[in-house]
């Protein structure tokens, strides 16, 4: 393997491995502040404890993802220091608000959450959780500014081989930044009600019935969340797939798996397989009228093939490459897709089948251990998105501007990226395990765990004389 693909892998994996816990961090912040708000609205003891069973959760989230987060930067510097150099203008300045306002902002708010359960009114608690739900948010929000300059450049000036800002508003304005975002937040806030949702599930599955009301509560909630938040994905997505069409039409073309131009109108493919070499298509099911539909809103107009798109790169760029993985992309979306369309049903169908005047998913195994495997579906689906996201750009790091191979440092060599590779792999590999275990313990101690253990505290240290033994 040569350099540029070792250091790829490196970014990709470091990349997925992140993006595991960014929308977790993100979508359980989100869901444990809407607890804790039912809480203060209704008083209701249950819902302050599901603020903080699922609190913990979502903090053991966000420690790991601050830990892969620093991982992800020092690859940057490592592999991509030419790249840094191109863009180091254009992404200081997102970045730099990313860690000094929003990150600072999440971790203090957090840390005022955690500590002053007993010291603060209900209403100033609530604020923190808000607080840190928004700042969460607003963090991914700068990070993939920086990102959509990759997709779509916008605000620069080419000096000295250099990328250089000369409008910071063209770089919020930047359309790609507002798909990019919405998509990202709405599958956050899915992933948050899934995870709640299905963890909850499982929990249901034990004989032990000790805490089958709050579990019940939890699924329901969850439930509600994840079904806003499918919606919103599908929207979202929808959008900016369209968008791809005009913009990086040799993406689009790969996600559908046309080599050739289309008909008008033109037929969406099922399933295919692609001979990437020969750039044909192997083999293809297509359905008739249904990528018109989803491209264009109505039952006609035709989209260009990858044969096609490339001349017209070749002309525009130089004589390169321009083909990305097809096989990879046109199964991303359509794995991508799939988890997308399953959480939605099984939200909605969890809902049917859980309301108050025929629970029958209580009832059913097999449906809670539907449900309850929907946990991973989310991971599946960001993991699939981010692949079409960032394998679709190729051969661009900056498109249209810089190139994977002028990317890379100059000074690495393969056998230092082997070496960081297998350090970096057999660090996550430790990092979710211990994830794994640490959320499995939390389900293990239950909901009361905490006052149990604060009674039992109080037992030992009670004053024997305090109800008058000897008087």
């Amino acid at each position: 393997m040569d350099i540029v693909t070792l250091a790829r892998f490196q970014f990709a994996m470091t990349t997925i491995f992140h993006f595991f816990f960014v929308p977790f961090t993100i979508g359980t912040g989100f869901t444990v502040a809407i607890m804790e708000t039912m809480y203060v609205r209704s008083k209701n003891e249950l819902y302050k404890k599901m603020t903080k069973f699922w609190g913990n959760i979502f903090l053991l989230s966000f420690a790991v993802g601050v830990v892969t987060g620093i991982i992800q930067e020092f690859q940057f510097g490592m592999n991509w220091s030419d790249y840094s150099r191109f863009v180091g203008d254009i992404f200081g300045a997102p970045l730099a608000i990313e860690a000094l306002l929003a990150f600072f902002m999440e971790s203090t708010f957090l840390g005022l959450w955690i500590f002053t359960w007993d010291r603060m009114k209900p209403k100033v608690h609530l604020i923190f959780i808000w607080l840190t739900a928004f700042a969460s948010i607003l963090s991914a929000f700068w990070i993939l500014a920086a990102n959509s300059f990759m997709q779509h450049p916008v605000g620069y000036t080419l000096k000295n081989g250099r990328a250089e800002m000369n409008d910071f508003g063209a770089l919020l304005a930047n359309h790609q930044v507002w798909y990019e975002f919405s998509h990202v937040i709405a599958g956050a806030i899915t992933m948050g009600g899934i995870i709640v949702a299905g963890l909850s599930a499982f929990q249901l599955l034990k004989k032990s019935q000790k805490a089958k009301a709050f579990f019940k509560k939890s699924l329901r909630l969850g439930l509600v969340i994840s079904l806003v938040g499918s919606v919103a994905v599908m929207a979202a997505g929808d959008l900016q797939m369209k968008d791809l069409v005009e913009q990086q039409p040799m993406k689009f073309a790969a996600t559908e798996g046309n080599y050739k131009d289309t008909g008008d109108p033109a037929a969406w493919t099922l399933i295919a397989w692609a001979n990437e070499k020969d750039h044909t298509q192997a083999f293809g099911v297509d359905i008739p009228y249904v990528l018109s539909i989803l491209a264009f809103d109505k039952p006609s107009g035709s989209i260009k093939g990858m044969n096609t798109v490339n001349k017209e790169l070749t002309v525009k760029y130089g004589n390169k490459n321009y083909y990305p993985s097809v096989n990879t992309l046109f199964y991303s979306f359509r794995v991508m897709a799939a988890f997308g369309v399953l959480m939605f049903l099984v939200s909605a169908l969890g809902l049917f089948f859980s309301r108050k005047k025929k629970p029958s998913l209580y009832e059913h195994k097999w449906m809670l251990w539907i449900l309850g495997l929907t946990t991973f579906t989310p991971f599946m689906a960001n993991t699939a998105g981010w692949l079409i996201t960032e394998l679709g750009r190729f051969p661009w790091t900056v498109y249209g501007l810089f190139t994977m191979e002028q990317s890379v440092s100059p000074n690495v060599s393969a056998t230092s990226l082997i070496i960081s590779n297998t350090v970096y792999f057999l660090l996550f590999a430790g990092l979710a395990s211990v994830m794994v275990y640490l959320v499995i313990r939390e389900l293990h101690k239950g909901p009361d765990y905490e006052e149990n253990k604060l009674a039992d505290e109080a037992k030992i240290n009670s004053d024997p004389f305090d109800k008058e033994a000897f008087s």
